[in-house]
């Protein structure tokens, strides 16, 4: 029985890379069941045993790219950096997650998703949205924790830094993955810190 669910387990898995693997090969077009079936080296008919539709397979893609970014950004939360570092790491992590997996771009960028179910749209909406959410906490965090505050309302900074790396992420897409998100990054987000971050000065002592 062991055996059994592991390797329907392990065919979920190399559905799910091949379905990644073809979004990534063929820029732009949209994805069938056929093709993917033939990719995978299985009727159809064997992609519905594991998967009920199409939409549940760009499910389980966006659950992993939950759990990897979510998880990761834990762990970047709960360092000694300095608030304002760990956002940088935050999108860091982002632009580097997609620079390393064209196909979850796609997917991140919407282009994947045209035509398919709406749920799959506002479940990747629901994450941005949440990395958004931890930016602006960060930011709040860091006027108390690092004497360091931002320069305009920490929401519309964090909103302003989301719509940088989302847009970088379609200009990804749209270039057909030739322009790569993390490409003049170490040079950008220092100027972008430089003119939404500033430390305060520190407080005169009481007379």
């Amino acid at each position: 029985m062991a055996d059994k669910e592991q390797n329907k387990h392990s065919r979920r898995e190399q559905i799910l890379q091949a379905l990644a693997q073809m979004l990534e090969v063929n820029p732009g077009q949209r994805i069938t069941t056929a093709a993917l079936a033939r990719e995978v080296g299985v009727s159809e008919a064997a992609l519905y045993r594991h998967f009920p539709s199409k939409a549940r397979m760009f499910e389980g893609l966006i659950g992993f790219i939950e759990e990897t970014l979510f998880s990761r950004i834990r762990l970047i939360t709960q360092s000694s950096a300095t608030r304002v570092r760990q956002c940088e790491q935050i999108l860091t992590l982002l632009l580097a997650f997609v620079e390393k997996n064209p196909g979850m771009a796609r997917i991140l960028g919407g282009d994947a998703l045209s035509g398919e179910t709406e749920r799959l749209r506002i479940q990747v909406n629901q994450l941005f949205e949440r990395m958004e959410t931890q930016l602006k906490q960060l930011m709040r965090e860091a006027e108390l924790t690092d004497g360091i505050r931002t320069l305009i309302p920490p929401t519309a900074c964090a909103n302003l830094l989301m719509s940088v790396a989302e847009g970088r992420i379609r200009q990804f897409v749209r270039s057909e993955f030739k322009r790569r998100p993390t490409e003049h990054w170490p040079e950008q987000w220092p100027k972008l810190a430089e003119s939404l971050f500033k430390r305060q000065a520190a407080s005169p002592a009481a007379l």
